[in-house]
């Protein structure tokens, strides 16, 4: 007798696909016809001031897209967590010449429809919109500019500064230098206006933890071609001419932002002695070597989508980023008055690879954060050093303090 056991089996799994087809067809079809969460979409401009520039090393050139790449790399984080809250980022750049009017193309970021603008243009740049975007709801975050004067007698209520000042990396300096007993200081300081910014910064910095600059020394620039009219011999010849018969001192302290002669200073020298300031071992608020408290988590990600290790402007730019996804997060929307509100509370804190939360100065909305000694190798050491204390935040013991400020916020 022939089983009926296998046509038995076949019509009963025919009954359950159809069972199951049935079943789903419904579901699928309001699913499909759920209308998705529309996601919120926050725009972010940065604008910048770019041309190519020189350096007297090749090495120093800054790259094409340095703080740009710090701030796309932040956008992908950003987007990474936002994706599952219906949240997406975009980053919108827009580029002046330095010194240029950028009134015309921050206007224009307007009618996009950016309302935060991260800005690495020049602390006359930065002021000449600074009024413009409050009385449009746009934050801006000063990225680039170290001025102590954005934060002092210029400082503006919706302008917040991820970049340190000159203050704070001067003192971050002073205090590594004081810590290991090099008290007594020589400063050189180049003939521009930026150069004799820092060299204020070193001075103030100097009074201010105790050490002495035992002699100044100008270098002019007479404006001639960096690299064809300053040849290795030449230089060797000249720097130690340049810092021939100084008072006995501890370290060379160089102030040449400009980048006209700091880095010919180091190792040519007529008295052995370390340098320190722009050239030599330099305080910054990030190093490319910067490893510890998760760093190098930060620095494989950056490296892998750019093939270039993270610069301090980059970790400038891609905080300010972070602290817009943070914000537009926490607060669940992108109103820039909800995002302002946000940032401004008292609990208020970002990760920054740093071994500390940072937080805001509520003074003058500058952001605290160590800064970081290093040379063209390594760091060096971070400060505030052991022994400065402050009695809310060590950080504070950099750069301008409550009780100094200038700033009236309105």
């Amino acid at each position: 007798m022939k089983s009926t056991v296998p046509y038995t089996l076949s019509v009963l799994f025919g009954f359950f696909l159809l069972f199951v087809n049935v079943s789903d067809g419904p579901a699928q079809e309001a699913a499909t016809n759920k209308p998705a969460k529309p996601a919120v979409e926050t725009r972010i401009g940065y604008l910048r001031a770019y041309e190519p520039q020189l350096a007297l090393s090749v090495l120093d050139i800054p790259p094409r897209d340095e703080g740009v790449a710090g701030a796309n790399v932040a956008i992908n984080d950003n987007n990474t967590t936002g994706k599952f809250l219906g949240q997406s980022f975009a980053l919108d750049v827009t580029e002046a010449k330095f010194d240029a009017d950028v009134v015309p193309v921050f206007k224009e970021m307007l009618a996009r429809g950016d309302r935060f603008i991260l800005a690495d243009i020049s602390a006359k740049q930065l002021l000449s919109i600074a009024d413009l975007a409050r009385e449009s709801g746009v934050l801006l975050f000063n990225v680039g500019a170290t001025d102590d004067s954005l934060r002092e007698d210029q400082c503006r209520s919706n302008v917040f500064h991820t970049a340190p000042t000159r203050s704070m990396l001067a003192d971050g300096l002073a205090q590594y230098l004081v810590w290991k007993q090099w008290r007594k200081w020589v400063l050189l300081h180049g003939s521009h206006e930026r150069d004799k910014l820092y060299a204020d910064a070193i001075r103030r910095a100097a009074t201010r933890f105790g050490a002495t600059i035992v002699e100044e020394r100008l270098y002019e620039d007479k404006g001639t071609a960096r690299r064809t009219d300053t040849g290795v011999i030449q230089v060797q010849k000249q720097m130690p001419v340049f810092t021939q018969n100084l008072p006995e001192h501890d370290v060379v302290i160089v102030a040449d932002e400009s980048e006209v002669f700091g880095s010919y200073v180091p190792y040519r020298t007529w008295t052995p002695r370390p340098v320190a300031g722009t050239a030599g071992l330099v305080p910054s608020s990030w190093h490319p070597a910067s490893e510890q408290w998760g760093g190098s988590q930060i620095q494989n990600r950056f490296f892998k989508a750019t093939g270039r290790r993270m610069l301090s402007k980059d970790m400038q730019a891609w905080t300010a980023v972070r602290i817009l996804g943070e914000a537009v997060t926490r607060s669940k929307g992108n109103d820039p008055k909800q995002v302002e509100n946000f940032i401004k509370a008292d609990d208020f804190s970002i990760a920054a690879f740093k071994g500390q939360k940072l937080s805001f100065r509520t003074w003058n909305w500058q952001l605290r954060q160590p800064i970081i000694i290093g040379d063209g190798h390594g760091v060096v050491s971070t400060s505030p050093q052991e022994g400065f204390l402050h009695q809310f935040s060590e950080l504070d013991t950099l750069g301008v303090d409550k009780p100094e400020t200038k700033c009236t916020l309105n």
